[in-house]
């Protein structure tokens, strides 16, 4: 089944939900800072998506500036921070028979739908 990891208040995720409605198809919506990811779950969702921790992490966040840049973070730490603060999660994700996309843009959620 399609999942989006998914946050309401983010312009682009709402036009990738949006755009997953309009599909018709039927998908399954995690609103990842309510139901905050497992380090195994983020694992596998950068395996799909073929990237690294810190590839996935939104670094003009405050919480990104504030307490982790410029140091060098192992993968796990990155994964740890992630969990911590989910907010540093980029959005939308796409998660579709183990592929995955970043929908930004989000015409990329039309190539694993």
């Amino acid at each position: 089944m399609i999942k989006i990891y998914h946050n309401p208040r983010c312009q682009k995720s709402r036009e990738g939900l949006q755009r997953l409605e309009k599909s018709g198809q039927e998908f399954e919506v995690i609103k990842y800072l309510e139901e905050i990811p497992s380090k195994e779950e983020l694992r596998s969702v950068l395996d799909c998506l073929g990237i690294t921790p810190e590839m996935l992490v939104r670094k003009n966040e405050q919480i990104w500036k504030d307490n982790f840049r410029g140091k060098l973070l192992s993968n796990e730490e990155v994964l740890d921070a992630m969990i911590l603060y989910p907010k540093l999660i980029e959005r939308p994700i796409v998660v579709n028979n183990g592929k995955a996309v970043i929908g930004r843009p989000v015409n990329l959620i039309d190539g694993i739908i």
